[in-house]
């Protein structure tokens, strides 16, 4: 067993001979030797490794084997060493970088922060040295490794890297080869790797030309069925998440009309059944998942070319909203002025901005008087329950601004209050004779997603609506339809839906694997 003394005289050996210190691989292969010492020792074989890596090229191999197995040592100081000294024995041998990235991606399992950060610091390094060696090691480990947290940490690792690091480590050439890459990772991606894949390709300039944004949603679509109804709880869960991905990338130059066709005759007709086959699979948020496929749909409206079938679509879609537009009770009957009515705005915004925009596609669609006049009656019964519940948002956050506005509880309520303003705007439409698509609104979930938008901006830029009322008789003129009054009801408790997102069905997660757990790959 080599002590520190031994190691300390090897060392001042070879030093001394200076242009000579070649001659002397003999006493580098038993510096070596020293990861079997103690633990001064072994702390002092990983620099002294480092120091004269380049000297002795036949000793390569041993070298980088020796480090690997200090990698695993029991003392943390010698770990953080021998990860550190990875990093430094690749500079000007671009050919070991592949190996080397792989073996620290591995690394990326451990539970100490410290560590973690060393391993990162490291792959910068190797980074700068042969950046397509590096990626190839990391993306090796994503094409091979079922390991969720060492795959989780190498897409975080890509995601701050690509943001923080200058084109000259990731130029056009290096860009280009990351797509390649990730190309054929994206099949095997769960839910957050997807996203986190998909954040990586958005920072990259090759794929912000209409032509790679065009890549990257044709890449993304070829990831799901788009010819079959969503009926399975995988399936929906993986469609969704793929196609909300799919979503940051259509434009005005990159059209959605084949995922908005897809939605109108898949996923639209199937509702009930999706929110089945959710709660079946022990999906307890399955309605939030349905609103997020609607909230979905509306988004991607924009930038459809066209719609087939137009007049489908829309009882599709009429349907859906006579679900959970109720019926106003007939005078003196409970429920008209104690808000019994369980109103879900979410839903109603997304389902009523989705028929607004079909009007333009089929405008005789409401040609039928009685399918109208249900059809009014309950958007004004809605509309009394949407503009109570309006001034109570108001109240609450009357007199706040600035910091205040920015906490949790009341970015929701101002998301609420877009929606019921929404609603509002987007009723009084159908009330022309015939109804049609005059108005324009912002979807309200693009309020939390829109990071330039002034939060305090918001909570003031609301108007307020006159009542929308109806008449008994639905074959009235609209004009008339909109005056009348009735007592407007008081607002619904805890019945607004906007705080219901997607997540993707159960999380992952869990703690990274301690040391030792299982050891890495080597070539």
């Amino acid at each position: 067993m080599v002590s520190v003394e031994r190691l300390y005289e090897l060392y001042n050996t070879i030093s001394d001979a200076k242009d000579n210190a070649g001659k002397h691989e003999t006493e580098f292969e038993e510096i070596l030797g020293g990861v079997k010492g103690d633990v001064g020792a072994r702390r002092m074989t990983a620099q002294f490794i480092s120091r004269y890596f380049g000297t002795f090229p036949n000793q390569e191999e041993k070298s980088l084997n020796a480090l690997f197995d200090l990698c695993e040592d029991d003392d943390s100081s010698i770990r953080r060493q021998s990860i550190t000294s990875l990093g430094v024995v690749c500079r000007g041998k671009a050919a070991l970088v592949p190996k080397v990235a792989d073996i620290l991606a591995q690394l990326l399992q451990m539970d100490d922060p410290a560590e973690v950060n060393c391993v990162n610091a490291a792959l910068v390094a190797l980074l700068r040295v042969h950046a397509k060696g590096c990626l190839t090691g990391l993306f090796y480990q994503l094409d091979n490794n079922r390991d969720e947290v060492i795959r989780g940490r190498v897409l975080h690792f890509l995601l701050n890297k690509v943001q923080s690091l200058s084109t000259d480590v990731f130029n056009k050439e290096v860009q280009i080869f990351i797509f390649t890459e990730a190309k054929k990772f994206i099949p095997n991606a769960n839910e957050e790797e997807l996203v986190l894949i998909m954040s990586v390709l958005g920072e990259l300039s090759v794929c912000r030309t209409t032509t790679g944004q065009q890549q990257l949603a044709n890449l993304l679509m070829t990831q799901v069925d788009l010819t079959k109804p969503l009926l399975q709880a995988e399936q929906i869960t993986k469609t969704l998440a793929t196609l909300t991905q799919a979503r940051n990338f259509f434009s005005s130059n990159v059209k959605s009309t084949e995922v908005v066709q897809f939605l109108f005759t898949q996923g639209l007709p199937c509702l009930e059944q999706i929110e089945a086959a959710l709660l079946l699979a022990g999906q307890q948020d399955a309605a939030a998942v349905t609103l997020s496929l609607l909230k979905l749909l509306a988004s991607l409206l924009t930038f459809t070319e066209t719609v087939e079938k137009p007049e489908d679509a829309m009882k599709h879609v009429l349907k859906a909203l006579l679900d959970v537009l109720p019926l106003p009770p007939a005078a003196g009957e409970s429920g008209w002025e104690d808000g019994g009515a369980s109103l879900q705005f979410s839903r109603v915004e997304c389902l009523l901005y989705t028929l607004h925009f079909l009007i333009k596609h089929h405008k005789d669609f409401f040609s039928d008087a009685d399918v109208l006049g249900d059809f009014r009656k309950r958007l004004q019964y809605f509309a009394r329950g949407s503009q109570a519940y309006q001034k109570v948002l108001r109240e609450a956050l009357q007199g706040k601004k600035g910091e205040e506005l920015k906490t949790e509880e009341n970015k929701i309520k101002l998301i609420a209050l877009k929606t019921t303003a929404n609603i509002n705007t987007l009723i009084k439409d159908f009330f022309h004779s015939p109804p049609a698509a005059k108005s324009t609104i912002a979807l309200s979930w693009h309020l939390d997603e829109d990071k330039s938008k002034s939060v305090e901006g918001a909570a003031v830029g609301f108007k307020r609506h006159a009542p929308i009322t109806v008449e008994s008789d639905s074959s009235a003129p609209a004009a008339k339809q909109m005056k009348g009054s009735r007592q407007i009801y008081a607002p619904p408790r805890d019945k607004f839906s906007g705080g219901q997102t997607f997540t993707g069905g159960a999380g992952r997660g869990g703690g990274g694997r301690g040391r030792g757990g299982r050891g890495f790959r080597r070539y």
